[in-house]
């Protein structure tokens, strides 16, 4: 079981190789014609230029809680401190490599997109894919690091608490660049198309118009920098928060002396979420390098391919490496119902994908209803697309609270305690699925 933070600190290091190599594919495409290399660079420049800045902020924010948790007397000071710090550095490393690749695969993609969707797509890709494997490989790096650091190494007091830290530090950084990054881009947006169609006549994007360079950055600061942040917090939360659950929950798990007390042995059930995101790293890794860009077939369906082998291969693992885990531990009455509660949260989540596609694709029946009222007019049009947006919100609802229920019954079961609240650990493992 010590071998769990190892394994997960080797899926990192394969995740942050993957997104070396895919920015290194990326950056050695064409950026295209003299016009789309300046319309870029501009793009680059003011998207750098708002993230130096706010991240200027951040860190005066991130300072004076750095300096608050390592003073005020609260457990698990200093270390929490540190742990904390670690969270924001590295969520701030992650949105500033996501934005430097972002700003650069646009104008390639648009100049491979000349040749063809199919010539386009793995550019695309792979652009956005740098950014997802530096936040999850980042995430999963920091959070086995601060477990091998404090619980593992120094055996410090309150461990699983300064382990949470991290996780707070990533929320930090998130709330910035989310929302200081979402008002930017809605400011530029709306000031764009205000001025530009409105007074002074000119088409919606067209270059002409400077604040169509400042909608690009916002879309760039929001989208990427700010949208990265949040995942990182929710990744990092996602499994920092059932190993803080099993610390509470199980009041024989402490730390005395320099080594790891337990009662029976739980070591299992905190190294658990570490071991499922390591796993679903590699099964992603895997997915990823699947997706290529062919002719003749449709673009959802090349993304589909990666997405659907990703979703197999974390299936098995999950089922194997649970197994693995809580073979002969004593623990785990049912280690399969473990299992199920992540694939739970795993299919929970491509059923709101599905959702969320089937009422966006203009495959599907609410898009073409949508289009066919156009026929009688903008009042229809509008109708129809309110009702179908409320209508959307009702299947994803089902499916989350489905999950939570099922999750919940298949943690108490795993443990032979249907009912009990135990059942949470199993809510936050569907979580991380």
């Amino acid at each position: 079981m010590t071998a769990v933070p190892y394994i997960a600190l080797i899926a990192s290091a394969l995740a942050l190789l993957l997104a070396y190599y895919f920015a290194k594919t990326v950056m050695k495409a064409d950026e295209g014609t003299d016009l789309m290399k300046e319309i870029g660079q501009a793009i680059r420049e003011g998207a750098m230029a708002f993230l130096r800045r706010e991240y200027q902020w951040v860190s005066v924010f991130v300072a004076v809680m750095f300096v608050l948790l390592l003073v005020v007397p609260i457990e698990g000071r200093p270390s929490a401190s540190f742990a904390y710090l670690m969270g924001a550095v590295l969520s701030s490393i992650a949105g500033f490599i996501g934005m430097r690749i972002a700003t650069a695969a646009n104008t390639r993609t648009a100049n491979a997109a000349r040749e063809g969707a199919a010539k386009a797509l793995p550019l695309a890709f792979k652009g956005g894919a740098v950014m997802g494997f530096t936040v999850a490989g980042l995430a999963l790096l920091g959070i086995s690091f601060n477990y091998l650091l404090w619980v593992t190494w120094l055996s410090v007091d309150n461990a699983f608490q300064v382990v949470a830290a991290f996780g707070l530090g990533a929320s930090s950084i998130a709330l910035f660049a989310r929302i200081g990054g979402g008002i930017y881009t809605k400011a530029a947006d709306v000031g764009g198309d205000l001025v530009g169609k409105v007074e002074a006549g000119i088409p919606e994007d067209d270059p002409r118009n400077p604040a169509t360079i400042a909608d690009a950055v916002g879309d760039n600061v929001g989208d990427v920098a700010g949208m990265g942040a949040d995942l990182f917090e929710s990744y990092a939360g996602s499994v920092v928060a059932p190993i803080v659950l099993v610390s509470l929950l199980f009041s024989g798990v402490f730390i005395q002396g320099d080594e790891l007390q337990v009662f029976g042995d739980y070591e299992s059930l905190l190294m658990y979420p570490i071991l499922i995101g390591a796993l679903g790293m590699i099964a992603s890794i895997v997915g990823a390098l699947l997706t290529r860009g062919k002719e003749g077939q449709s673009l959802s369906t090349q993304l589909h391919t990666g997405q659907y082998v990703a979703m197999g291969l974390t299936i098995i693992f999950t089922i194997v490496g649970t197994q693995w885990l809580f073979s002969g531990t004593g623990v785990v009455e049912t280690p399969i119902y473990l299992s199920l509660t992540i694939i739970s949260g795993l299919l929970g989540g491509w059923a709101i994908g599905f959702v969320s596609e089937y009422f966006t694709s203009e495959h599907y029946k609410p898009v073409k209803g949508i289009a066919a009222q156009s026929e009688t007019g903008a009042a229809t049009v509008t109708i129809e697309g309110i009702a179908q947006g409320k209508l959307s919100t009702l299947p994803s609802v089902v499916v989350v609270v489905a999950m939570i229920g099922l999750s919940y019954w298949l943690g108490g079961a795993a443990f032979g305690q249907a009912g009990d609240v135990i059942g949470l650990y199993g809510v936050s493992l569907a979580a991380i699925g």
